[in-house]
């Protein structure tokens, strides 16, 4: 992932530290592969127009998962599958998000009146993350094993970041010399 955020930044190592202790201490997963794209994923997703970095044909900003969904053609011919595969990922990267460190936000997310009122992001995202998986190259970047672990454990991510989030909150609450975030 490309956030121009330095390796020795403070909230690059804040949410590595995180995401390693929940992951590895709390919850057994010792995968470095896995904690280290979520702890990218985090420090990417600081930046809203990373969570939204999709758009359209006519430059429009797409904020659905239904119209995501909709950008990547799931048989598509050769020539679209790097796009298709970067669209799957951030798929799966949004629902992972969104679920597991806003799950709050899914309310506005997912209302009534959106298209993305009738997707399950759980299942997309695990679908997502497995589709990306599929139309992996050997170069890939993150591997075709790192997305196709994102689908398998999707439930376990998600809990796990749900953690991640209230110990970065116990973090704040404990220093309140820090500014605040919004």
């Amino acid at each position: 992932m490309t956030t121009g955020v330095s390796e020795s930044h403070p909230l690059r190592r804040l949410f590595a530290g995180l995401v390693e202790h929940v992951f590895y201490a709390d919850m057994g997963l010792c995968e470095p592969d896995i904690t280290g794209y979520l702890s990218d994923l985090l420090v990417e997703f600081v930046h809203m127009d990373r969570i939204f970095c999709l758009h359209d044909a006519k430059g429009r900003r797409i904020e659905e998962v239904a119209d995501m969904a909709a950008e990547a053609a799931f048989d598509a011919p050769i020539e679209r599958a790097d796009r298709d595969r970067l669209v799957h990922k951030h798929i799966g990267d949004f629902t992972l998000f969104w679920t597991g460190v806003y799950p709050e936000g899914l309310r506005q997310l997912r209302g009534p009146a959106r298209k993305d009122h009738l997707i399950d992001y759980l299942r997309q995202g695990k679908r997502s993350y497995a589709i990306a998986s599929d139309l992996s190259r050997r170069d890939s970047q993150p591997p075709a094993a790192v997305l196709r672990r994102l689908s398998e454990q999707f439930e376990f991510c998600v809990f796990g970041l749900g953690l991640v989030r209230k110990g970065w909150e116990q973090y704040r609450a404990n220093r309140p010399d820090l500014p605040p975030l919004a």
